[in-house]
This record gives structure tokens, sequence and C-alpha cells, in this order.
């Protein structure tokens, strides 16, 4: 379904050929490891491995950290000097007792809509973003998540992004990740309303709220790469975009939250010295609710 009736407007990443450090991710077993998130500890630049388990970040500094974190593996955290190679042990998880759930999915309730229509897509980088919904006694009727809806524009024929789900932890924060396996997405060219059927996961929302969010996975075949030359200086840059790009809304919200460096902060009005609540950009992630 083509997206015609917002503004869409794109921030292009316009960067510097900077050096670049290369690696493989693999497992014990000498497997490739693919679409591992990788980040500097710290700073707000990171990658994702391939599918071959390969990966280059920008950066060459060898004293810097570099984190490594998948479902189903333990986080490692390895001096970049040393990532050559990165080896991750399979985490072993404690099987939740199984429970079959009798969902007759004969109502439906969308949760998550913004009154504000104009929406933006850009080029942010690395990025995980999340949308945060609180519970709401009425749900209790219709507890369960049947679909993901995501806005997105992609200039690709497909690339591939990962849906989460987070508890809340005490902090307010994202914190456990509620799939045991990683949920890899298809998103088509041009601009779409996803409606991403998550039924079989039995996924109903806690009292304390969900996080659901996105993670954009920096590899080859989501990137659309271009030199271009300034034509003062002559200088050689690459303009760079990893697809698909999730529209946002332009919201007023007590707080934000951000993954940088490696782990979740929560920004609100009081963290940025003033007493108004934050003008920022929230996912336009909705969820389709069902008994």
């Amino acid at each position: 379904m083509k997206i015609n009736i917002f503004i869409v407007l794109f921030f292009l990443e316009t960067i510097w050929v900077s050096a670049q450090t290369t690696g493989i991710v693999v497992d014990e077993n000498n497997l490739p490891i693919p679409y591992v998130n990788i980040w500097v500890e710290g700073e707000n630049i990171g990658t994702t491995s391939e599918e071959d388990g390969t990966f280059v970040i920008d950066s060459s500094d060898g004293n810097k950290n570099l984190i490594f974190s998948i479902l189903g593996f333990e986080k490692k955290i390895i001096k970049l000097s040393e990532a050559k190679k990165v080896v991750l042990q399979s985490q072993t998880n404690e099987l939740n007792e199984i429970v079959i759930v009798n969902k007759k999915e004969t109502k439906e309730i969308e949760i998550g809509q913004v009154e504000n229509s104009i929406l933006q897509a850009f080029e942010n980088g690395p990025k995980i973003d999340v949308k945060y919904f609180p519970y709401n006694p009425k749900y209790k009727s219709t507890r369960y998540i049947k679909q993901v809806r995501i806005l997105t524009d992609s200039k690709l024929e497909t690339a591939t992004l990962k849906i989460h789900f987070y508890a809340v932890d005490e902090n307010g924060l994202p914190g456990e990740k509620l799939l045991k396996k990683d949920f890899i997405v298809t998103i088509k060219k041009g601009g779409r309303n996803n409606k991403i059927n998550v039924s079989k996961f039995n996924l109903s929302i806690p009292k304390t709220g969900i996080f659901v969010g996105f993670e954009k996975l920096m590899i080859e075949s989501n990137k659309e790469e271009k030199t271009i030359t300034d034509p003062n200086t002559k200088a050689t840059k690459i303009q760079r975009i990893y697809y698909p790009l999730l529209l946002y809304n332009y919201i007023n919200r007590d707080f934000i939250y951000t993954f940088s460096g490696g782990k979740w902060i929560k920004e609100t009005a009081e963290t940025k010295g003033i007493t108004t609540k934050i003008d920022a950009y929230q996912p336009a992630i909705n969820l389709i609710l069902t008994n």
C-alpha cells in the first residue's frame, strides 16, 4: 500500500571515508553468526554482522571496546584490536513452561495512534528505536498482540530489520527481551504500512507495559551508497543510506529512550535541564490486540 498522505523528509547521512576495522563473529563450533549487534562502547558508532559473520566498523582505535550482542548468545565486550575473530558462547536458557492459549481472535483493537498525521523518515545511522505501550485495564479482554504495524519507506526491492519486544525493567527502561530468538522481517520497496503478524509468539502486554521497537541492520544488502565530491574543496565523501527507513511522528512527550554505546538511556525534561515536555521523534508503530 502506497503511503501518499504524509509529508516524508529524508536527511541523508554524508560521511567522510574513515579508517575501518574488519572482523568475523563465530560460535564455539566456528560457525558464522549473522546479524550480531556490534557497538563501540560509549559511542554512537555501530554495525551488524553479515550473513557470513563478517563485519566492518568505522573505527580503528584499538584501545576502544566493542560490544557484541545477539539473542541466544552471551554478550561479549572485547578490545577492538582483538576483534579480528570474535567467538560468542551459546547461552543456555531455561525453557519456559509451554502454555497452550485459547485465542479466539474475534475482537481487535488498535493502540498507539497519535493525532499528528505528518511523519518524517531519515537515515539516522545505527539505531534501535522503541515505542512504549503502557498497560490499560481495558486491554484485559483483548490482551494478546496479534500484529505490529510499522510505516516504512525503502528504495530497495527488499530490506530486512529486526523487531524487538522488551519488558520494562526496574528503572523504567527496556529490559528483558521477550522473544528467545531474533525476529527478522523483510520489508518491500516503497512507502508501506507493514502489517506483521506476531500471533505465534503468544505475547500479551504486561501490567508494567511493553516496549516494541526495531533494530536497523547495517548490512550490505540494506545499503545504498554513492560517492560525491565537494565542488569547492574537491574532497570525496560517501553518501550512505541503510534501508528500510522507519517513519516517525514528531510529538510532545515526557521522556525518550535512546540506545547508544551499547546501553539504554532514558532522557526526561529534567535531564535536559528544562521543565517542559520534550519535542522528539517517536517511531510510527501501532499494535493490534486481540482476544
